[in-house]
C-alpha cells in the first residue's frame, strides 16, 4: 500500500497531531501491532515504550497535565486495556482527556465462534469496552472503516469537551484499512452558555457580593477542567477580594499575588485561612470538589447552600439553579459588575502579621522531612513544577511557597499510589523547558518504579526526591499494622541498574541536611535525571498528616447507621 493512502490508524495519528499531541505511550501487543505501524507512518507523533499499560497510562496522565491537552495510551486487547484501566479511572476523576487506544480482536472472530487469546474464555469481546463505559465519557469500539473517520472525531471532541478519557478500540484487522484524508474541521470549541440564564446568574451572584461586607474567593480543581484560571486573577485583580485554593488546586492561582491567602484545608491548611473563608458572608466558590480528603474528613464548615457554587456548566445560589452556564463566561462578565472590596485581605493581613517562615539549617544530624523540604523549596522557580505523590509528600508539598509561574501536580481526588512515577514521565516530555521535581515515599515507588527507566531512555531530565521512611507512612497515620512495612531497597543504585551511565542518569544517597545540600548543588547542575534517596526516620512526617490522619480514620471507622 502507498506511503501516501490513508487509513483508520493514521487517520487517527494525524488527528491527534492536529491537537498538538506529539507523544503518545505504549506497550506492544499482537492486537495492536499494525496500529502502532500506522502510527509510526506520522512523524510528528513520537512513540514512547513504557514498561507496563499502568504506568503509560499515569504516564499520559502527566502528559494531558503539563500540555493542557490530550494524553494518548496505546495498549493490546484485554490484557493491556485492563492493565491501565486504573490510570484511566484517576484521569477521569482528576478531569484528564486521556486517550486510550486499543488493538481489538478480528472482526470476524465473532461471527466465526472463535475462542481467542487473551480474552475470558468466552465468545464475548465486548467486556472490555463495557468496563470502560464506568471510567470514561466515550468507550467506541471500530469495527468497519465507513464508521472509524466518524468515531474517532466524535471520541477525541468528547474527550476535550468533558476532560475526561475516552477509549477507541480499533480492530487488528482494520487498523490498515484505506479510510479518507482527515479533512480540515474545528474538533473543539469554546462552551457557549444560555444568554438568559447567564444573565441571571450574573444579576444575582452581582447583587449578593456587592452587598457583602467581607466576600471572599475559594477555588477548586475544577478551575483547570473549566480552563478559568486566568479568568479568576482577572476577577481577583478587579475586585481585590480574597482568594484562597483547596489543596487539590494548589498553584491554580499565583502564590505571590497580594491577595493570596493560601490553602483552605480546615485544620490542616494554611493558618489562618480556615478563619477568614469560614467568616466569610459570601464566598465565591469556583469549582469545589468537597471530599473526605479534601475536608480532612469532612471538618471544613463550608456550606455550599450559604454561598455562590460555580460549577464547570451551571452556578448554584441558594435554592436557584442556573443552568448551561459557562464558568469562563460567568467569571468574564461578573468582574465588571463588582464593586471593589479588600476586607478580607484586610482581615488576614492582621490576623497572619506576626507569622515567619521557619528556616532551615545545613548539620550533620539526621535529615529531617522539614529540612528536606526547606531545601527543596529553594530551588524552585517560575519554570518548575513539583509532582507530589500521594502520602505525606502532599502534606509537605502544600506547605511550600510557589513562585509565580511554578506549577504543582498532586492526584488528590483519586489518590492512587505509584501514580506519581510515571506522570513524571509523562509531564518531563509534555513540558520538557520546565524543570520538574518529584517528591515520591518509598512505598509509592515500589509500585512503579520501573518507568524511572523509561525516563531515561527518553531523555527525560527530572529531579526525583526518594523519600525512604520505611513503609506507608499515610496508612500508618489513618490505621497502622504490619502491612504498613516494606522491604528496604537501595533505591538510588536503581539508576545504575537501569542503564543511568548510558543515559548519563545520577543517584545517590543522603541522611544529613549537609549531605543534601551538596547532592542538590549538584542535581541543579547535573544535565540529566537526578534521583536522590533521603533517608529520614520512620516516625518523622508532618504534623498536618498527623491530624489528617486522626480525622480520616474517624471518618472511615463510623459504625453502619443499623448497628445499636
Amino acid at each position: 500500500m502507498a506511503e501516501n493512502v490513508w487509513t483508520v490508524g493514521k487517520y487517527l495519528a494525524a488527528r491527534l497531531a492536529e491537537l498538538n499531541v506529539r507523544h503518545y505511550f505504549t506497550v506492544p501487543g499482537d492486537y495492536n501491532l499494525i496500529l502502532l505501524d500506522e502510527f509510526l507512518k506520522l512523524e510528528q507523533l513520537q512513540m514512547v515504550s513504557c514498561c507496563n499499560e499502568l504506568n503509560a497510562g499515569y504516564a499520559a496522565d502527566g502528559y494531558a497535565r503539563a500540555t493542557g491537552g490530550l494524553g494518548v495510551v496505546v495498549v493490546t486487547y484485554s490484557v493491556g486495556g485492563l492493565s491501565a484501566i486504573n490510570a484511566v479511572a484517576g484521569a477521569y476523576a482528576e478531569d484528564l482527556p486521556v486517550v486510550i487506544v486499543s488493538g481489538g480482536p478480528n472482526t470476524n472472530s465473532t461471527a466465526e465462534y472463535e475462542l481467542l487469546h487473551h480474552t475470558l474464555g468466552k465468545v464475548d469481546y465486548d467486556y472490555v469496552r463495557d468496563m470502560f463505559k464506568e471510567v470514561t465519557v466515550a468507550s467506541l469500539a471500530i469495527r468497519h472503516p465507513t464508521e472509524a473517520a466518524g468515531q474517532i472525531d466524535f471520541a477525541l471532541e468528547t474527550a476535550l469537551k468533558a476532560r475526561k478519557p475516552v477509549y477507541l478500540e480499533v480492530a487488528c484487522n482494520i487498523a490498515s484499512a484505506p479510510l479518507s484524508t482527515p479533512n480540515p474541521r474545528r474538533l473543539f470549541g469554546a462552551q457557549s452558555s444560555d444568554v438568559e440564564s447567564l444573565t441571571s446568574a450574573i444579576e444575582h451572584a452581582a447583587t449578593l457580593l456587592n452587598q457583602a461586607r467581607k466576600p471572599v474567593v475559594l477555588a477548586g480543581a475544577k478551575l483547570r477542567a473549566a480552563d478559568a484560571e486566568a479568568d479568576v486573577h482577572a476577577l481577583v485583580h478587579a475586585t481585590d477580594y480574597a482568594i484562597a485554593v483547596t489543596p487539590d488546586a494548589k498553584s491554580y492561582f499565583d502564590e505571590q499575588h497580594p491577595n493570596y491567602m493560601g490553602v483552605y484545608w480546615g485544620p490542616v491548611g494554611t493558618p489562618g485561612c480556615s478563619s477568614i473563608v469560614e467568616s466569610a458572608d459570601v464566598c465565591l466558590l469556583l469549582g469545589l470538589v468537597l471530599t473526605d480528603y479534601t475536608t480532612t474528613g469532612h471538618t471544613t464548615l463550608v456550606d455550599r447552600k450559604k454561598h455562590i457554587d460555580v460549577r464547570t456548566d451551571h452556578v448554584i445560589i441558594g435554592d436557584e439553579c442556573y443552568n448551561d452556564v459557562s464558568m469562563r463566561q460567568f467569571l468574564q462578565t461578573l468582574a465588571g459588575k463588582l464593586k471593589a472590596n479588600n476586607t478580607a485581605v484586610q482581615s488576614y493581613q492582621r490576623l497572619t502579621a506576626d507569622r515567619t517562615r521557619a528556616s532551615h539549617t545545613v548539620s550533620d544530624a539526621p535529615l529531617s522531612t522539614r529540612q528536606l523540604f526547606a531545601q527543596i523549596e529553594q530551588l524552585l522557580t517560575p519554570d518548575t513544577a513539583v509532582i507530589a505523590e500521594t502520602g505525606d509528600s502532599w502534606f509537605n508539598g502544600i506547605d511550600l511557597s510557589l513562585p509565580g509561574g511554578c506549577q504543582f501536580e498532586i492526584q488528590m481526588q483519586y489518590g492512587s499510589i505509584g501514580w506519581s512515577v510515571g506522570a513524571t514521565l509523562g509531564y518531563c516530555l509534555g513540558s520538557p523547558n520546565r524543570q520538574v521535581i518529584a517528591c515520591i515515599g518509598d512505598g509509592s515507588f515500589q509500585l512503579t518504579a520501573q518507568e524511572v527507566s523509561t525516563m531515561l531512555r527518553y531523555g527525560a531530565k527530572p529531579i526525583i526526591f526518594l523519600i525512604n521512611n520505611g513503609g506507608y507512612t499515610i496508612e500508618v497515620e489513618i490505621h497502622d499494622g504490619p502491612y504498613n512495612t516494606i522491604n528496604d531497597w537501595q533505591y538510588h543504585k536503581l539508576v545504575e541498574v537501569f542503564g543511568g551511565e548510558k543515559f548519563n542518569g545520577w543517584g545517590c544517597r543522603v541522611t544529613t541536611s549537609e549531605e543534601l545540600a551538596d547532592a542538590i548543588a549538584k542535581a541543579d547542575k547535573h544535565d540529566g535525571l537526578c534521583l536522590i534517596e533521603a533517608q529520614i526516620d520512620r516516625d518523622d512526617c508532618s504534623k498536618n498528616l498527623l491530624e489528617w490522619g486522626a480525622h480520616v480514620a474517624k471518618n472511615n471507622g463510623r459504625p453502619p447507621r443499623f448497628l445499636p
